[in-house]
């Protein structure tokens, strides 16, 4: 259940805005930690819209008048809200929309990764294709390439627009 999120993320961002600018690492850390959430036995803030919006709104504050670090942490943001999609939170709109969705606890019921078991585990296979894919396109078998990325979680530019 883990890259699912952190390969089909990094997929939908790399093609969406198609820069080397971006923090990848930071976007595949937002689409993932939701999950973790499973270990305090159920969704919580990072499962809700409000939650995903509160971090962003945290983010920006947090850069405000530093360009390159709010480039960097805006990935987790977006990991966050691609999170919701890719999982199918949103539908779940007492979930999706809490407090304002029916305003039960957050911590009734399962987190969604585990309410769909065998489709998460098709969507896990889907996501090690897409992973293999995305290593390939951009060239990270590349050792020079591979260290960059671990390093900045920047993709090459001369990867970018081939």
């Amino acid at each position: 259940m883990f890259i699912w999120f952190a390969a089909a993320s990094f997929l939908i961002v790399v093609m969406v805005f198609d820069s080397p600018a971006v923090d990848y690492r930071m976007v595949m850390l937002g689409a993932v930690a939701p999950v973790l959430e499973g270990a305090v036995a159920g969704p919580w803030l990072l499962h809700t819209l409000v939650g995903c919006a509160a971090v962003f709104i945290i983010v920006v504050i947090a850069t405000r008048g530093r360009r390159l670090a709010a480039r960097r942490a805006i990935g987790l943001p977006i990991g966050l809200f691609l999170h919701l999609v890719l999982d199918g939170t949103w539908l779940n709109s007492s979930l999706f929309w809490w407090p304002f969705g029916g305003g039960r606890p957050l911590s009734d019921g399962g987190i969604p990764e585990f309410d769909h078991l065998a489709a998460s585990v098709a969507l896990e296979v889907l996501g090690v294709a897409i992973a293999i894919f995305l290593i390939r396109r951009y060239e990270l078998t590349q050792p020079d390439r591979r260290r960059e990325f671990i390093r900045t979680g920047r993709l090459a530019r001369a990867v970018m627009r081939r």
